[in-house]
């Protein structure tokens, strides 16, 4: 280590991230933004932007200092197919964590994960 330079140590959260507070959320926002809704290709990209923005700032408004925020949504049509979708992220298991939640109506289905990463 250079000289002068002090390493500072990996700090645990001193609260842990609240996933069943968040999980509340997803399917709060997702129910009510969507239950009635029908798949349309033109308005999904701009209603999962508008959802995801809407989880975000629930979550950011509990207050957890010191987590990054990530979230992701996708909408899809429900018609008798499959689909995996799959994320991969850097993190300490320690300190971060996620939540996911899939709600489906008769013609649409829809993903929200919430990734929460500790700062340092």
């Amino acid at each position: 280590m250079a000289a002068g330079l002090v390493a500072t140590p990996f700090q645990v959260p001193p609260k842990r991230f609240p996933v069943a507070a968040v999980d509340d959320i997803l399917r709060e926002v997702l129910g009510s933004y969507l239950r009635e809704q029908t798949y349309e290709e033109a308005r999904s990209g701009g209603m999962a932007k508008d959802i995801a923005e809407v989880i975000k700032a629930r979550v950011k408004d509990l207050m957890i200092p010191r987590y990054k925020i990530v979230v992701v949504t996708h909408i899809g049509q429900l018609n008798e197919q499959s689909m995996q979708i799959g994320s991969r992220c850097l993190w300490d298991p320690a300190s971060d964590t996620f939540s996911s939640y899939v709600f489906k109506n008769a013609s649409l289905f829809a993903l929200a994960n919430v990734y929460a990463v500790y700062f340092e």
